[in-house]
Protein backbone atom coordinates (compact mmCIF):
# COMPACT_ATOMS: atom_id res chain seq x y z
CA UNK A 1 0.00 0.00 0.00
CA UNK A 2 1.36 3.43 -0.94
CA UNK A 3 2.18 5.89 1.79
CA UNK A 4 1.31 9.52 1.14
CA UNK A 5 2.43 12.38 3.37
CA UNK A 6 0.88 15.84 3.60
CA UNK A 7 2.59 18.69 5.42
CA UNK A 8 0.94 21.89 6.60
CA UNK A 9 3.65 24.55 6.69
CA UNK A 10 3.91 27.54 9.00
CA UNK A 11 6.72 29.80 10.10
CA UNK A 12 7.26 27.90 13.36
CA UNK A 13 6.36 24.29 12.63
CA UNK A 14 5.50 21.58 10.14
CA UNK A 15 2.34 19.57 10.85
CA UNK A 16 2.63 16.19 9.19
CA UNK A 17 -0.11 13.67 8.37
CA UNK A 18 0.61 10.19 7.01
CA UNK A 19 -1.91 8.17 5.00
CA UNK A 20 -3.18 5.51 5.21
CA UNK A 21 -1.96 5.01 8.80
CA UNK A 22 -3.38 8.30 10.05
CA UNK A 23 -0.19 9.03 11.98
CA UNK A 24 0.27 12.71 12.76
CA UNK A 25 3.27 14.57 14.10
CA UNK A 26 4.71 18.05 14.32
CA UNK A 27 8.29 19.22 14.08
CA UNK A 28 9.83 22.64 14.38
CA UNK A 29 10.40 24.42 11.07
CA UNK A 30 14.13 24.76 11.64
CA UNK A 31 17.23 22.73 10.75
CA UNK A 32 16.90 20.30 13.68
CA UNK A 33 13.19 19.75 13.12
CA UNK A 34 13.59 19.23 9.39
CA UNK A 35 16.44 16.77 9.95
CA UNK A 36 14.14 14.81 12.28
CA UNK A 37 11.37 14.92 9.67
CA UNK A 38 13.67 13.65 6.91
CA UNK A 39 14.85 10.80 9.14
CA UNK A 40 11.28 9.78 9.98
CA UNK A 41 10.00 9.99 6.44
CA UNK A 42 12.98 8.15 4.98
CA UNK A 43 12.10 5.24 7.28
CA UNK A 44 8.51 5.27 5.92
CA UNK A 45 9.51 5.46 2.21
CA UNK A 46 6.43 7.44 1.12
CA UNK A 47 5.36 7.47 -2.52
CA UNK A 48 5.02 11.25 -2.35
CA UNK A 49 5.31 14.12 0.13
CA UNK A 50 3.13 17.16 -0.51
CA UNK A 51 3.70 20.56 1.08
CA UNK A 52 1.84 23.81 0.64
CA UNK A 53 3.65 26.85 -0.64
CA UNK A 54 3.67 29.51 2.06
CA UNK A 55 5.77 32.38 0.82
CA UNK A 56 9.11 30.69 1.56
CA UNK A 57 8.49 28.92 4.88
CA UNK A 58 8.48 25.62 2.97
CA UNK A 59 11.92 26.04 1.36
CA UNK A 60 14.06 24.39 4.05
CA UNK A 61 11.84 21.29 4.20
CA UNK A 62 11.50 21.01 0.42
CA UNK A 63 15.26 21.25 -0.10
CA UNK A 64 16.00 18.69 2.62
CA UNK A 65 13.34 16.21 1.48
CA UNK A 66 14.31 16.47 -2.18
CA UNK A 67 17.97 16.18 -1.23
CA UNK A 68 17.17 12.96 0.62
CA UNK A 69 15.55 11.55 -2.53
CA UNK A 70 11.94 11.93 -1.40
CA UNK A 71 9.39 12.56 -4.16
CA UNK A 72 8.32 16.04 -3.07
CA UNK A 73 5.66 18.29 -4.54
CA UNK A 74 4.80 21.84 -3.58
CA UNK A 75 1.16 22.76 -4.08
CA UNK A 76 -0.83 25.97 -4.01
CA UNK A 77 -2.91 25.94 -0.78
CA UNK A 78 -5.89 27.36 -2.69
CA UNK A 79 -5.95 24.15 -4.74
CA UNK A 80 -5.63 21.71 -1.84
Amino acid sequence: MEIIVGIDVSNDRLDVHVLPSGEALSVENDHAGVEDLVRRLTALSPAVVGLETTGSFERLAVAALAGAGQATVVVNPVRV
